[in-house]
């Protein structure tokens, strides 16, 4: 995937993270999702084209209204001298998902699971497409590519919500490629 991205350690148990309920706009209950300095996350790019990746960073602060300064890990700034700074609402933040056995990885991925892939410096939302030889195919739903990688660059998806991650199961046909 060739894309460019445009953008303007104290490290806790990821279990630690706090999630508390908050009153909103009337009744509506929602989860906000509250980070302290130097939090190791993963922020979620809003820009088209990178729609559906994640970003490892680190919590510089809180700006207040629900807002984090952040240091992105693997983004530089343009003359590429230090890391890229950027702000982030509390809704595009989550902590790094808990780490995959290595056995995870080794025992394969199957055909249609959900995964992610450390590609372009993040991680980007696809489904296994095929496996030839020791890499896996996957499919990109946002862009329509279908790209070989190496089981080291894949990880299984998982959702954080409300405050928990989800380890989705492993899915049966649910797209068609062509």
């Amino acid at each position: 995937m060739s894309r460019s991205l445009q953008i303007g350690s104290n490290q806790r148990d990821r279990n630690e993270f706090s999630a508390t309920p908050s009153i909103k706009n009337g009744n509506a209950l929602r989860i906000i999702n509250e980070y302290e300095k130097g939090d190791e996350v993963e922020v979620a790019s809003q820009e088209l084209g990178f729609i559906g990746s994640y970003y490892a960073a680190t919590i510089i602060c809180s700006t207040g209204d629900d807002y984090y300064r952040i240091k992105y890990k693997t983004l530089l700034t343009d003359d590429e001298s230090e890391p890229l700074e950027d702000v982030f609402s509390a809704p595009e933040i989550r902590p790094v998902p808990p780490h995959q056995h290595e056995t995870m990885s080794e025992n394969g991925f199957r055909l249609y699971d959900m995964v992610d892939v450390f590609d372009n410096d993040g991680w980007w939302f696809g489904f296994i497409s095929a496996k030839v030889g020791d890499e896996y195919y996957v499919y990109f739903p946002t862009t329509a590519d279908n790209i070989a990688y190496p089981p080291h660059a894949l990880r299984f998806h998982q959702e954080w919500s409300n405050g928990k991650w989800i380890f989705l199961p492993r899915q049966g046909k649910i797209f068609n490629l062509y």
